[in-house]
């Protein structure tokens, strides 16, 4: 097989992959569990799982930021925009750090597991953040509700860090889905 039919056959995957977990991304945004203040969200679970899948922050942002776009778009118009700048950054960012961070280097070499692991953590908490300050600040200047915003400041800490949990779950390097993965990529 030629290298370019190779390139094309990992392109296809990528954008299967994106395309399914977009889908997942549009459904879950749509889907919540009431809690007082609010409601909570499980789309952070699929963009933190999938940003990491995927690896390539483009494909992430796509994901991650257009799909929790779309599902509001459907259901919750008002909060779109936030949702697609804040879900695009977060996705993009997890990709980036949580497969590139100690890619290279002695520390790869010598522990290649507990590498991937600390990229992934570190990633994924670096993803929380912009999720959680970015909604923070989206519902504080762009909903002019500061009041609210810190209201639900808990709940989306709570979301971001349910994401970040089942992420790690999902693609540690141990995980049945991660080496199906990043075998086929």
């Amino acid at each position: 097989m030629s290298a370019e039919n190779n390139i094309d056959r990992q392109h296809i995957r990528k954008l299967t992959l994106s395309a399914v977990l977009m889908a997942l991304t549009i459904a879950l945004s749509t889907f919540s569990i009431p809690v007082p203040g609010g409601h909570l969200y499980f789309c952070d679970t699929v963009i933190c799982t999938g940003s990491l899948l995927l690896g390539n922050p483009l494909y992430a942002f796509i994901m991650g930021g257009f799909g929790s776009f779309l599902g509001d778009i459907f259901f919750n118009p008002d909060s779109a925009l936030v949702s697609l700048v804040t879900h695009g950054l977060q996705a993009a960012v997890i990709a980036l750090l949580g497969t590139r961070l100690f890619h290279d280097g002695s520390f790869a070499k010598k522990h290649p597991h507990a590498a991937v692991n600390c990229a992934h953590v570190i990633g994924l908490l670096c993803g929380a953040v912009i999720m959680v300050t970015g909604y923070t600040i989206g519902r504080a200047f762009f909903y002019r509700t500061p009041e609210y915003a810190i209201l639900k400041l808990p709940f989306e800490i709570l979301q971001a860090l349910m994401g970040v949990v089942i992420a790690l779950i999902l693609c540690s390097p141990a995980s049945v889905l991660y080496r199906l993965v990043r075998r086929n990529s």
